[in-house]
């Protein structure tokens, strides 16, 4: 890194997956693994200013560790415009197979957190009778309200699966059985294995192998047309 550090003139947006056995890497095993990635693909990384300088990265609402996902975000700040594609095939080049950059764009305007607002998922269902799945899904859809518990630092803290689910369907005719969901982001943010959680409260429905869970997409919900619009979609240049 050198003495004098250099203004950021780019910032850059990274959609990547976390596939496979790497689908149990942590929040923090990525950070460390995507900053090694940044050095070895030579991005002219902008750096923070104080103490401990370190790479502009910002990242933005991180799977659960577990969890697949095909709609991993995040946004660093370069010192040299740079070719999105170029930058692309450099970082996934230096990542590890199953942590795959699959777009770069320039950044557009706003923030990209406020294009995050809702995720769709995936959660397939091994072994689970197709009709105990579906009634389920109607049972929770109807509760006014579904309080569960979640475990944390602090203490035991409730949550209300029910008030953030936008969407909730039973795939039947999946193999296996596939619930897929619309999840609205909010504080603290519901994970698909709370949502089970909830169908377990309200209908007695547990799953009788462990669920294998996917984030397929992220972005900005609209109530009018019950659609999860694409954070990227306006990018300067983006092919539509």
């Amino acid at each position: 890194m050198p003495h004098q550090q250099l203004p950021a003139v780019q910032k850059l947006r990274v959609r990547f997956a976390k596939r496979g056995r790497l689908r149990f890497t942590s929040h923090r095993d990525f950070q460390r693994a995507f900053e090694r990635a940044l050095r070895r693909a030579d991005v002219p990384m902008a750096w923070s200013q104080g103490f401990t300088p370190h790479p502009r990265v910002s990242y933005a609402g991180a799977a659960p560790t577990g969890a697949a996902s095909e709609a991993e975000y995040l946004e660093l700040a370069v010192t040299r415009v740079c070719d999105p594609e170029q930058v692309r095939a450099a970082l996934d080049a230096a990542l590890p197979p199953g942590l795959d950059v699959v777009e770069v764009v320039e950044a557009g305007p706003g923030a990209l957190a406020d294009r995050l607002q809702a995720s769709s998922w995936a959660i397939e269902l091994p072994g689970a009778v197709p009709g105990q799945a579906a009634a389920a899904v109607t049972t929770f859809l109807a509760a006014a309200s579904v309080p569960v518990e979640r475990l944390t630092k602090n203490g035991v803290r409730q949550l209300d699966p029910r008030a953030a689910v936008l969407r909730l369907t039973a795939d039947t005719d999946a193999d296996p059985v596939t619930l897929r969901a619309v999840v609205r982001h909010q504080s603290p943010t519901v994970r698909p294995d709370e949502v089970l959680a909830g169908l377990r409260l309200v209908a007695g429905f547990t799953p009788p192998q462990p669920p294998r869970t996917v984030r397929l997409a992220q972005g900005e919900w609209d109530d009018d047309t019950g659609v999860l619009g694409d954070p990227l979609a306006d990018a300067p240049g983006r092919d539509t």
